[in-house]
């Protein structure tokens, strides 16, 4: 396929999905199923221009003076990609598999059209009903927030310290130009390539054989936070598909143990491939069974119950931008009822001078801050540490400062840290049991 003719299948992509509010990697697959003659780089380019044109909806839209798939397109093409109106126009030529020619309109709107004083949901490209609720998090950063949001994620992997150092990580994976992360000591990220693709890492031995995982580095300090240490009995309550048990797993070293649930018990299946490749050995897995109760023998018995809680995602923009288009109002409601019922949940669980660690990837004073000051003015039996307590114990006084400035907790986002965005908070229980 010509680029003009990838230009034109994701315009017919992005058409789609305004149709059927779909996520955007079923809408990609269906699009390649009916379409078998576009070969594997194609198909990765069209992805690339989708997700660039959702990454900058609001500004291309902007732009262009309207919110059509073509327009959205062609903003994008100069928001994400810088193009000038003549590679623009390059695209759209008529001819063959290409988009119609541009308008005498939108030549001109691609040369003059300018972002200078636009609304914050436009310059930072976030739904408008967010706005609001993001500047009383964010402040005046939020529209400089949203716009890092916005760019493109690199890849970040943790390395495996049951199975080898960071050092000898690096080393097997130099033809992939790693480097080390600044705030995770476990971590190695890889930039992506011009195309927005990252490295095919399933080829690579060092990811078959475990001695790495895809962890992003704000997702690898929430489980550092969790200051877990070898022989700890640990819950993690919202387990998913493991990604924190099996770092807490290496930083146990595989002693104590750790058991990992999740409502959903379907999302706990890959973890048993992902539990074999990393070595880790002191990981049970519990999933629901009817109305069994089964995580009765661990009622204050954990030293540590981490709580990934379900929220928006706010913080994971930049790796799911078809997200913040499809979330909806009432979704934030939900995410909250269900935070308060696994603050409350995982009290139970906690020993005398235990801990809960509640992490969210969300940047919404709502599901963070607000969370944690109304189950710690209803539940005395807890009390917040402050940042600099949760980082030292960790050892990772550094960390401190990145304490959030609107009550407990620490804050990560792309424009602070580099990373996602991630937000963690420890409580721990009085010494004195109930």
């Amino acid at each position: 396929m010509t680029p003009a003719a990838q230009v034109s299948a994701a315009i017919e992509i992005l058409q789609k999905l305004d149709e059927t509010r779909r996520p955007a990697p079923d809408a990609l697959k269906e699009w390649g199923v009916s379409h078998r003659f576009a070969g594997s780089k194609d198909r990765a380019a069209i992805a690339s221009l989708v997700y660039d044109a959702l990454r900058k909806r609001a500004s291309a839209a902007y732009v262009m003076g309207e919110e059509a798939p073509r327009a959205v397109m062609l903003g994008a093409l100069r928001e994400a990609r810088g193009y000038d109106v003549d590679a623009i126009s390059a695209l759209f030529s008529g001819e063959g598999h290409a988009s119609p020619p541009l308008t005498a309109q939108e030549r001109e709107r691609l040369e003059t059209a300018a972002l200078s004083g636009a609304p914050a949901h436009v310059r930072g490209d976030f739904p408008q009903w967010l706005e609001a609720r993001l500047e009383a998090a964010l402040g005046e950063a939020a529209a400089e927030e949203g716009a890092a949001l916005s760019a493109r994620a690199p890849v970040d992997l943790r390395v495996n310290i049951l199975k080898c150092s960071r050092e000898e990580a690096l080393a097997k994976l130099e033809h992939l130009h790693p480097a080390p992360t600044p705030l995770s000591p476990l971590g190695l990220r890889i930039m992506p390539g011009a195309d927005g693709r990252g490295p095919a890492l399933s080829a690579e031995p060092a990811f078959v054989k475990g001695l790495v995982e895809t962890q992003d580095e704000g997702s690898q300090l929430a489980a550092l936070l969790c200051g877990a240490a070898p022989g700890d009995q640990i819950l993690d309550l919202c387990a998913g598909g493991g990604g924190k048990t099996l770092a807490l797993a290496a930083q146990t070293h595989n002693r104590g143990q750790i058991y990992a649930y999740d409502e959903d018990g379907r999302r706990l299946t890959p973890m048993y491939e992902r539990l074999e490749r990393a070595g880790a050995r002191n990981v049970q897995l519990r999933a629901p069974r009817g109305k069994q109760d089964v995580l009765a023998d661990l009622e204050a018995r954990c030293d540590i119950v981490l709580i990934d809680a379900p929220c928006t995602g706010t913080g994971t923009w930049r790796r799911h931008p078809d997200a913040k288009w499809r979330l909806a109002p009432g979704a934030l409601e939900l995410r909250q009822k269900s935070q308060r019922q696994l603050l409350g949940d995982a009290a139970r669980f906690v020993k005398p001078g235990g801990r809960i660690v509640y992490v969210t990837c969300s940047l919404l004073r709502e599901e963070n801050e607000d969370q944690i000051a109304e189950f710690a003015g209803s539940t005395p039996a807890f009390s917040p540490l402050s940042a600099q307590e949760t980082a030292e114990r960790a050892g990772l006084p550094d960390l401190a400062r990145f304490a959030s400035k609107l009550g407990v907790g620490l804050r990560f986002s792309p424009l602070s840290s580099g990373t996602d965005g991630f937000f963690v908070a420890a409580l721990k229980r009085s010494d004195i049991a109930a």
